[in-house]
């Protein structure tokens, strides 16, 4: 592939072109290295490892059993329950599932925790599928009739803040269709207003122990009998901190009309709590196909099927029609499925294919009443590729920003619809300065170069009382959009720099197994040669770059080098990340320049693409041809028909006349004959012999032509007769207006101007047989008048 380099870095990105949709990413961009000690002059990049997987919370599930709740919503509250334990996404999460009541005798208890805090990974999940169940059965529960809403916060509290990391999210999800109910309880006082008084202050205590211990709560309500300022409090009570700055993971009550609702409502809640989104699929009856569609952003998620009857079972395609396995990897993804025996199952699936997922419900004859619904709960979490320029800033000075995202696929997503309302900015820290955050923008502004081009760009201005190490850490917050913080690490620079240089990248198309052409211009103000090492850094996964060469030796003065990019051939398709860097290994290491692969990996065109067009055209041009020749023939066709065309046979007046009907002539040819039958006045007869007749033709011309049997043929001129013998004539009506005839020499059309038609009286021995009637048949064979002229047959 022939690409052309640009000479400089900044006309690079002056002509950048506009990003392909294929989503948006971030890509942080660490490079390897150890920290030098301050007092070097050289700047160096290294990467901080980052855990794979979206960030684990802890959670409980509240819910619900007082008496006022019907079988039928105390089995959607266990359909939402599972459907929490079995969708989340990550392998590290913690689950407990608590039911509540009252406790207003002995042997009753206000809380039953049926699901002990759990790990959901594989197993835990599997688990979690079954001891949910236990919640539907009321009897062994032991909970009392009444809504003891004091009692559930404390044992959620007490259980997620048991053993749990201090910088791992807490989350209660709080189920009811009512309000407090402790009238009854004989722990809260000695009659029933007293109790409501002494529970809503025990509340009130439960839900500041909450907030001290950064636990946030999220009530769902629903029905008619919710008391919604209660639930307001709760949420507003609890810890008030979400996964990120954004409105929509503050903890909030959401409340719905009926149980039928939960499981969607739940599911919405549960993702806004851990910065996830949700995708809402189709809906319908086994046995059907279902679908639901997961965005080129997504790095993590979990497919939920919520089939109500356990003997629905299901089988999942991915976005290229394959069916993917319920355990194991495959193209790229792994998957893990869970709650197969229950009423809720989940597919989890890390790096999922982008795109439209098919969802097979089959189930056995009597189970194939319900409805089965299908969503997906995902989260992006990306790479954050960080620069500078120039790379080894000076204590108080001005360096630009950029950075770009990328899923864990390695695609570089340029889609911005993917991170509508995405706040994007880095956070700098380092020796000797407070630590700076900087706000970068895609609007084109300066210096951000071209608007909506998935490149986030701003201006740090370096304390002036930096020292050494600077940490460059991206930070972003959008829906169901998480970042990796892996910092860019980079050594103030001291002293006037040596070595300048330059690198660029063409922006092109390649497919996997092709080469990217870029270009390093060096200013070397020493008076000794350098080696500058080139090398790639955060190639994304399975695009195995290599870079030729990855060492060139700079002259002192201006030079100019070439490199080649070769993509490996298992890139992904899409926006290709990674990054060229250029040290200097003459000067420890230090960073010179960093630009990021400007490129899109395209599939290899198949033979048909790239012939397409040709064989489109010829066969285009061969359909014009034959229609054409179809049209010519078909004209011609026309032109030679007779039909309508009338023979006159005349002695002296009409003795018959025979016109040409459709059909009749075969190739533009008609054959007659005269018939003399003894004591009968002659008559004309079609005959289809060839040989046996008078031919009448028209030729391509439009002329009409007559062959008397064994003669030759000639064309007539309108209104000419042709004589044969014992006195008869034939004579030709022709209506359509065509091309005619010479005519007879003597003559303009007619015989010394009498009016009479020209003839051309039968010769003996110019052709044919003499016909008086007596030695010849009665066929008359044709001759040709003296005087008339003889044309070819061949018209």
């Amino acid at each position: 592939m022939k690409v052309t380099a640009r000479p400089a870095r900044r006309a690079r990105r002056r002509g950048r072109g506009a990003a392909r949709a294929a989503g948006l990413g971030l890509v942080l961009l660490a490079l390897a290295g150890a920290a030098l000690p301050a007092q070097q002059t050289q700047a160096r990049e290294r990467s901080a490892p980052a855990a794979e997987g979206p960030d684990p919370i802890d959670f409980a599930v509240v819910v619900d059993l007082s008496k006022s709740l019907s079988e039928k919503d105390l089995a959607r509250e266990v359909e939402a329950a599972a459907l929490l334990s079995q969708g989340e996404i990550s392998e590290r999460s913690r689950a407990a599932v608590i039911g509540f009541g009252s406790s207003e005798k002995a042997g009753q208890s206000a809380v039953r925790e049926v699901c002990e805090l759990t790990v959901a990974d594989a197993a835990g999940r599997q688990s979690l599928s079954k001891c949910v169940q236990r919640l539907g059965d009321r009897a062994k529960n032991g909970t009392g009739p009444g809504t003891d809403f004091p009692a559930a916060v404390r044992q959620a509290v007490n259980r997620l803040t048991k053993d749990g990391k201090p910088d791992t999210p807490k989350v209660v999800f709080l189920l009811t269709d009512g309000k407090l109910d402790v009238s009854d309880s004989p722990e809260y006082g000695a009659d029933a207003a007293s109790r409501k008084t002494n529970a809503e202050k025990q509340l009130t205590d439960e839900l500041a122990r909450a907030r001290r211990e950064s636990v946030q709560i999220w009530p769902l309500g629903f029905g008619s009998r919710i008391d919604r300022g209660a639930l307001d409090a709760m949420a507003q009570g609890g810890y008030r901190n979400g996964c990120a700055n954004l409105p929509d993971a503050t903890p909030r009550t959401r409340v719905v009309d009926n149980s039928e609702q939960i499981d969607k409502a739940l599911q919405e809640t549960f993702a806004a709590a851990r910065c996830a989104q949700v995708v809402e699929g189709s809906r319908g009856k086994p046995p059907g196909n279902l679908s639901v569609t997961i965005p080129p952003i997504a790095t993590d998620g979990s497919i939920t099927v919520s089939k109500h009857d356990p003997k629905v079972t299901v089988t999942y395609f991915d976005p290229s029609g394959k069916k993917v396995p319920t355990s194991g990897s495959a193209d790229g993804s792994t998957f893990e499925a869970s709650g197969q025996a229950g009423p809720v199952e989940a597919l989890r699936v890390k790096n999922p294919m982008p795109g439209e997922w098919r969802v097979r419900v089959d189930a056995p004859e009597g189970h194939q009443g319900q409805d089965v619904a299908v969503r997906a709960i995902w989260q992006g979490q990306l790479r954050s590729a960080i620069t500078l320029d120039p790379a080894s800033p000076r204590a108080g000075e001005k360096a630009v920003v950029e950075m770009r995202m990328q899923t864990r696929r390695g695609v570089v997503i340029t889609d911005q619809n993917l991170l509508k309302g995405i706040q994007v900015g880095v956070k700098v820290t380092g020796q000797g300065f407070r630590p700076v955050t900087v706000t970068l923008r895609d609007d084109g502004g300066k210096p951000d170069e071209k608007a909506a081009d998935a490149r986030f760009t701003g201006t740090l201005d370096v304390p002036g009382g930096a020292t050494g190490n600077l940490a460059v850490t991206g930070e972003m917050t959008a829906p169901g959009v998480t970042g990796d913080h892996r910092p860019l690490y980079t050594v103030l620079a001291e002293g006037t720099a040596q070595i300048k240089a330059g690198t660029t990248v063409e922006r092109s198309t390649v497919y996997p197994g092709g080469t990217l052409q870029g270009t390093l211009d060096v200013t070397n103000n020493d008076s000794v040669p350098h080696t500058l090492a080139v090398g790639l850094t955060d190639q994304p996964s399975g695009t195995r770059l290599r870079i030729d060469p990855v060492k060139v030796r700079a002259e002192p003065g201006s030079s100019h080098h070439t490199f080649t990019v070769t993509v490996g051939a298992g890139a992904p398709l899409g926006e290709l990340g990674g990054k060229v860097v250029v040290t200097d290994t003459d000067d420890r290491g230090r960073t010179l320049d960093q630009t990021f692969l400007d490129a899109v990996v395209e599939p290899e065109p198949t033979w048909w693409d790239r012939w397409w067009g040709a064989v489109v055209g010829a066969a285009a041009a061969l359909l014009v041809a034959a229609v054409v020749v179809g049209v010519l023939i078909r004209a011609r066709k026309r032109l030679r028909d007779l039909t309508g065309v009338k023979i006159e046979l005349r002695r002296g007046g009409t003795l018959d006349t025979l016109t040409v009907r459709p059909g009749q002539s075969n190739g533009g040819n008609y054959y007659f004959t005269v018939e003399r039958a003894s004591g009968s006045a002659p008559k004309l007869s079609r005959v289809t012999g060839s040989t046996a007749g008078h031919r009448l033709s028209r030729t391509g011309a439009g002329v009409l032509a007559l062959r008397l049997h064994r003669g030759r043929e000639r064309a007539l001129a309108t209104g000419e007769t042709v004589e044969l013998d014992d006195g008869l004539e034939l004579l030709v009506h022709d209506n359509r207006r065509a091309t005619t005839a010479r005519p007879p020499r003597g003559g303009s059309g007619g015989s010394g101007g009498s009016g009479r038609p020209p003839r051309r009286p039968f010769r003996p021995g110019s052709g044919g047989a003499p016909d008086g009637g007596r030695s010849a048949p009665r066929d008359p064979a044709a001759g040709s008048g003296s005087g008339s002229r003889q044309y070819d047959a061949n018209f």
